[in-house]
């Protein structure tokens, strides 16, 4: 299927506008997509290099070593630990570099000639210092390949900079201390040489002893030099201005909502796009936008633009383009075929089918038949457990209602972390929220029993004016099973009183692939694919997702991931996973977080003083 879409005009741009788009052009005509990662891994040999020259004593000894003995001992020792500095400083900024980040690009053409001075200095082959010279030349006369902006900072780098450099510092310095083993006094063991690097790194004196001064001296710079290096990158990215953590602003809010207003209906997971841990771009015409959030240096967005289907292309190559001023590998999530048509064609990605959402039309949706027959049955038994639902809009509930349902969804959540990204709205009860639908399934206490008789909730969110999308699903683990198909049976029994038509459920990966592989005739290839995603399904409800939304018999509608190219994947599959929470990166937490964090935000400042 294809959709016809002209790009909107582009009306006159105020001067700091016109600016910016000239940057962005001139980064979009990068003729060598090659040179920075071939420059950042130059540049992380030649730190290696560095750091393997200081740290062993045999890389020293070179034809020259009679002419350096002639200069002061401190001076070849200071240039020693200076080369340590260099390289492990080059090693860290090797990555960025690849990046094409512009701060990476002028540390390092300050760092390259000092390493370059520090190699003729100390008795090194000419080989180092001119293949550091090369490089240095090189960047310079490719400068404008580096262009690209610092990514959102946070406070957790410093603290793994801390960890890792802190750990290959206490490494390089055992390395260090090792290598020297002719030169101690005694016969030290491996606790009294992480004594003594452990001093070392915080510039003391320590255990050890040393028959060269000449030795002792420089073990103790190249300790103290780690230890220094260590210090600095970390108060470095601890005292930097930290940048906003992605936002989606009351303004932006409001112009989102307005779009989904008039185009809501396209997009089963256009709402999402509300999701207020992410940023939001508009066309230059406003009318469409496009909400996404950075992770892992991935920009990922989710479902299709928000908006008219003729202003796509506008907020397609404004996203492409602040991609590019920032060198952040683009990226979309579940996008429709349409979506991925005019992805794959204005910014010339790739597209991949991931897999299907299943959607449940109301007017037909019936109990009755041989293929409903489980679920029927399934639901009468419950029924008769003393199990009855409950179909609002939160509108209707009270204030406590709502906490009360939040509360009891918190307490369900099986993680720490409220999970979700692409399909997820990330809070309930929000007044901006009122048209969302929430099922309640009840059971009253048994006598002698206490507890509240809430059991499951299941919350959807609009999808333009006769649709909804279901975003939260949860049920005390106590509780009877065949609730949530309970909970869905009454949903799309209730909501035509409502006017509506659409209920979309959950999403299911990989679902062609496993309706496929289990059927007559399929492939070894096939088979062996959905033997992997069955294996997999003990972690990931794959399998299981997908068998739950079968039973009530919907449509499938394919939705897709759009990247740039096949070697990306791995990252954009670790930023997708980082973004719904499957994986997180910190510091474990001590004690609990509140049970309503997350769900029960607090109210914007317009709501607050208009109620």
């Amino acid at each position: 299927m294809s959709v016809p879409v002209s790009v909107e005009p582009s009306p006159e741009q105020p001067p700091r506008r016109r600016g910016l788009q000239t940057l962005r052009t001139q980064a979009a005509a990068v003729p060598r997509a090659w040179l920075p990662g071939a420059v950042g891994y130059a540049c992380l040999l030649i730190g290696l290099v560095d750091i393997a020259s200081a740290v062993s004593p045999k890389l020293r000894h070179t034809k020259v070593h009679d002419f350096t003995g002639q200069l002061p001992g401190g001076t070849t020792t200071l240039a020693a630990a200076g080369t340590l500095m260099v390289g492990l400083l080059l090693v860290l900024l090797a990555h960025a570099l690849r990046r094409r980040k512009r701060r990476a690009w002028q540390a390092v053409c300050v760092l390259l000639p000092i390493g370059v001075a520090l190699h003729v200095l100390r008795w090194h082959q000419i080989g180092p210092a001119l293949v550091s010279l090369a490089l240095f030349v090189v960047m310079l006369v490719h400068r404008r390949e580096f262009y690209a902006k610092a990514d959102p900072r946070t406070r957790w780098r410093a603290l793994v900079n801390l960890v890792v450099m802190g750990t290959v510092s206490l490494l390089l310095g055992l390395l260090v201390v090792s290598t020297r083993t002719k030169y101690e006094l005694g016969d030290p063991g491996l606790l009294h040489r992480l004594e003594h690097v452990g001093y070392g790194l915080f510039g003391f004196e320590g255990p050890l002893g040393y028959t060269s001064d000449r030795v002792s001296d420089l073990v103790a710079y190249l300790l103290g030099g780690m230890g220094l290096i260590t210090a600095l990158t970390t108060a470095y990215l601890a005292l930097r201005p930290e940048k906003p953590k992605p936002e989606l602003t009351a303004e932006d809010e409001e112009k989102v909502r307005g779009l989904l207003d008039r185009h809501g209906e396209r997009d089963s997971l256009g709402y999402f796009a509300l999701r207020r841990d992410k940023s939001v771009l508009f066309s230059p015409s406003g009318k469409a936008a496009i909400s996404y959030r950075v992770v892992s240096g991935v920009m990922l967005a989710s479902g299709d633009p928000v908006g008219d289907v003729e202003a796509w292309p506008g907020a397609i190559k404004t996203f492409m383009a602040e991609a590019r001023e920032h060198a952040w590998v683009p990226a979309v999530m579940g996008c429709s075929e349409v979506g991925g048509e005019v992805w794959t064609r204005e910014a010339g990605l790739d597209a991949l089918e991931l897999g299907d959402e299943a959607i449940v039309d109301t007017e037909s949706f019936s109990l009755s038949g041989r293929a409903m027959r489980n679920v029927r049955q399934m639901v009468k038994r419950i029924e008769r457990n003393g199990y009855s639902c409950r179909v609002r809009r939160v509108s209707e509930l009270t204030l406590e209602e709502k906490y009360r349902i939040a509360d009891a969804a918190a307490r369900w959540r099986g993680t720490d972390t409220e999970r979700g990204f692409s399909m997820a709205l990330g809070r309930f009860g929000d007044p901006l929220d009122d048209a969302c639908v929430v099922v309640t399934a009840h059971k009253a206490p048994e006598e002698g029993e206490e507890g509240d008789d809430l059991k499951a909730v299941l919350h959807f969110v609009p999808w333009g004016a006769d649709g909804i999308s279901l975003e939260l699903m949860r049920r005390d683990r106590a509780a009877d099973p065949g609730l949530n198909e309970l909970l869905i049976v009454a949903a799309l029994q209730a909501v035509p009183a409502m006017g509506i038509r659409r209920v979309s459920l959950n999403f299911a990966m990989f679902r062609s692939a496993l309706a496929r592989g289990e059927r007559i005739g399929a492939g070894p290839v096939l088979r062996a694919w959905r033997g992997l995603l069955v294996f997999l399904s003990r972690w990931f409800q794959i399998e299981s997702l997908y068998k739950f939304n079968a039973k009530f018999q919907p449509q499938w509608e394919p939705r897709f991931l759009v990247f740039p190219n096949t070697r990306d994947l791995p990252r954009i599959g670790f930023a997708a996973m980082q973004a719904e929470a499957f994986i997180t990166l910190g510091m474990p937490r001590f004690g609990r977080k509140p049970q309503r964090e997350g769900l029960m935000p607090a109210p914007r400042p317009e709501v607050t003083e208009a109620a």
